[in-house]
């Protein structure tokens, strides 16, 4: 049985909350997280910024099949992806989202 191979990614979404209240914040991105799962097994973790608390980054890592990350337009109009990202826009409008992979040496 042979295995589909995949690429390491690590998306970083930046946003800022119009309220840094934190039992709100909080129970919106635990909400938003399962949509994350579209990517296969992942690894999410939201950090605050310290000096300004409205301040939010979403860090999301997974594998992605090689297949799919050649055409990252494929996985861009996949409609998991639209409607995890309209979670997002839902909740915050101006999200950044930057992709970053692992610099081997």
């Amino acid at each position: 049985m042979s295995e589909e191979k995949t690429v390491r990614r690590i998306l970083h979404f930046k946003f800022t909350m119009p309220s840094a209240e934190g039992a709100q914040l909080l129970k919106m991105l635990k909400n938003s997280a399962p949509y994350a799962t579209i990517f296969g097994e992942v690894s999410v973790r939201f950090l605050q910024n310290a000096d300004d608390r409205a301040k939010i980054l979403q860090i999301v890592e997974y594998n992605a099949p090689e297949a799919i990350e050649a055409n990252r337009q494929s996985l861009a109009s996949d409609v998991r992806v639209q409607a995890y990202l309209q979670v997002w826009r839902s909740m915050a409008p101006n999200v950044e989202m930057d992709v970053y992979q692992e610099i081997e040496g």
